[in-house]
């Protein structure tokens, strides 16, 4: 059902250990996983936000209920912090392959196609995420030319506006490297998958969650 993501899973550590990995790929892989590390603090920062949230939704509940209190600029408040959580973990996301994919026709292939196939569609990613980038950031500079704020916080609204490119850039910068991730194992579709998605494949997450129900 999913050959190309079980070809792909065939491909591993254990099966190529005798391979030595050129200069170039130690460089990407190091990087791939340095930069991941920085992925990982955003993606938990955007956690902590969420938390945040939620306990401020449950304080402005029992503030207005028991004692008629609601929380000034409650919504104001969370209109200004949703940037925080709804941006910064797009690029964690995009490195475990987590964004909504469409693989009925990609699932049929494998080996160098596959990897052609998903090295164009990364192309493209980078295209749309550059341009992202760019309006965003445009975006956020007319505000912070204006001087753009909110009324009843009366704080600026440029801060909020800037993590939209920023989120955007890490984005970015993850999809160049999993481009070249893609691009090396088109040039040697053999070799050990690096700075690249690594699916389960369909058929393997169905068992799973079989035997998992039957447990």
């Amino acid at each position: 059902m999913h050959k190309a993501a079980e070809a792909r899973e065939d491909i591993g550590p254990s099966s190529k250990s005798a391979h030595t990995l050129s200069p170039a790929a130690k460089y990407l892989r190091r990087l791939d996983e340095r930069f991941a590390q920085f992925e990982v603090a955003l993606n938990l920062m955007a956690a902590i936000v969420i938390l945040f949230v939620m306990l401020l939704g449950v304080a402005q509940i029992f503030s207005r209920k028991l004692f008629n209190l609601p929380i000034p600029a409650y919504i104001d408040v969370i209109e200004l912090i949703m940037v925080l959580f709804a941006f910064p973990s797009l690029a964690y996301a995009h490195r475990l392959g987590g964004h909504i994919r469409m693989e009925i026709i990609l699932s049929k292939f494998k080996g160098r196609a596959y990897y052609a196939i998903e090295a164009g569609a990364e192309l493209l990613t980078v295209a749309m995420v550059s341009v992202l980038l760019w309006y965003s950031y445009r975006h956020f500079l007319r505000a912070w030319t204006v001087g753009d704020g909110m009324m009843d916080l009366n704080v600026p609204l440029w801060p909020s506006k800037l993590v939209v490119p920023s989120a955007f850039a890490v984005l970015l910068v993850r999809c160049l490297i999993q481009l070249a991730g893609y691009l090396r194992l088109v040039a040697h579709p053999d070799s050990v998958p690096i700075a690249v998605p690594q699916s389960e494949g369909v058929r393997k997450i169905a068992q799973r969650q079989l035997a998992s129900d039957a447990t």
